[in-house]
């Protein structure tokens, strides 16, 4: 008699652990970056910045620092430019790399993203920036 292979013997369902969202830090007296991911179209990338920086000033944040990563019609032209450079880190790693320098220099408490993360972009960009990641859309939900 024949026996069918192992692969075919195992369960085709995996239970999937489950996952809790992260907490959002409190960004009361905190020193905190943010970071935004603009396409080349997006002419008010600046008034979007300062929006979030006011927005986090009223909740008790220190603004410390800005990083803006904006996407040009060189690299791949007008159908990409709404899409993030990394759908890991939604930056280029020269850009995660110099917020990292950023909040390492300032010693800030979260990087503050105006653009929404993803749970796995979260969790990369927190072990790659040295301190919290999360997107404005989460504090402001939060309080």
């Amino acid at each position: 008699m024949h026996q069918g292979r192992w692969r075919d013997r195992r369960p085709t369902h995996r239970p999937e652990p489950a996952r809790h969202p992260a907490p959002v830090p409190v960004v009361a007296g905190a020193d905190v970056v943010i970071v935004g991911c603009f396409s080349g179209r997006q002419k008010d990338c600046g008034a979007l910045m300062d929006s979030a920086a006011r927005e986090l000033e009223t909740r008790g944040a220190r603004v410390v620092g800005r990083i803006v990563q904006r996407r040009g019609v060189s690299d791949g032209g007008a159908r990409k430019m709404a899409l993030p450079f990394s759908a890991r880190t939604l930056l280029t790693y020269g850009k995660v790399r110099e917020a990292a320098l950023l909040c390492e220099q300032t010693a800030a408490g979260a990087a503050v993203f105006v653009t929404p993360l993803t749970p796995r972009q979260r969790r990369a960009l927190t072990g790659m920036l040295g301190c919290p990641a999360v997107s404005l859309a989460g504090i402001l939900a939060v309080g």
